[in-house]
């Protein structure tokens, strides 16, 4: 077998999708080994457990993160300089599936995936929740700052060019917003709020984000 220099391996693997990308470090790592040389055998072995780690944490559809990264992730995020959880669900979506079929629909998701990613502070991530549910966690805001963010995410989703995607065709999201501030928070309580919270904004009327006052303690729905 032909010995497989450093410039062959860039020229193998530039360009290619992820997917490929491990089976073809698998092939090299093969390769390698047979030609008796363990060290670059190995590198391509770590290279394809890391694509593979990578891809156990990215939404097949979307490529945000998954329920699994998030449930991994948001445990571990301070809460004393601020830590936010947006619950964001689109609109009337079985209407989009149900009315344009489901292949539409995937393009629809995987926009709105796209948008929502949009803007989001350094550590913010997007993980898409289940379903036509996502997740923004915001570490290191103060509530009024989630609150635009979350907002201007809405805003982008709701001034969309949707007709582009299929004439006729309206998408908008609604949002639950939970904060928490100081001392140690509970992953599961902070997305229960969220959750509470997103059905408020349903109830609102929908394309609203739902927060609560921290001085009132009322909950609050905003949109334009």
């Amino acid at each position: 077998m032909a010995e497989v220099g450093v410039a062959a391996e860039d020229e193998f693997t530039a360009g290619t999708p992820a997917p490929d990308l491990l089976s073809l470090h698998e092939s090299i790592a093969g390769m390698f080994a047979k030609q008796g040389d363990w060290r670059r055998a190995y590198e391509h072995l770590r290279s394809a457990l890391d694509i593979a780690r990578a891809g156990s944490l990215r939404d097949p559809l979307t490529s945000s993160y998954n329920r699994r990264y998030l449930d991994q992730r948001l445990p571990g995020l301070p809460a004393a300089r601020g830590l936010a959880v947006a619950l964001i669900d689109l609109d009337l979506f079985k209407h989009v599936n149900d009315t344009y079929g489901h292949l539409l629909g995937d393009r629809v998701l995987c926009r709105v995936a796209d948008l929502l990613q949009e803007e989001l502070p350094p550590d913010g991530f997007c993980a898409r929740y289940g379903g036509e549910e996502f997740a923004l966690v915001l570490p290191g805001v103060d509530a009024p700052k989630a609150v635009r963010i979350v907002e201007a995410a809405r805003t982008r989703v709701a001034r969309h060019p949707w007709s582009e995607l299929q004439p006729g065709l309206r998408v908008t999201i609604s949002a639950g917003l939970a904060h928490a501030s100081a001392g140690p928070v509970s992953a599961q309580r902070q997305l229960l709020r969220a959750d509470n919270l997103l059905y408020a904004a349903k109830r609102a009327g929908r394309n609203k984000v739902a927060y609560q006052d921290r001085e009132t303690k009322r909950v609050i729905t905003h949109s334009e």
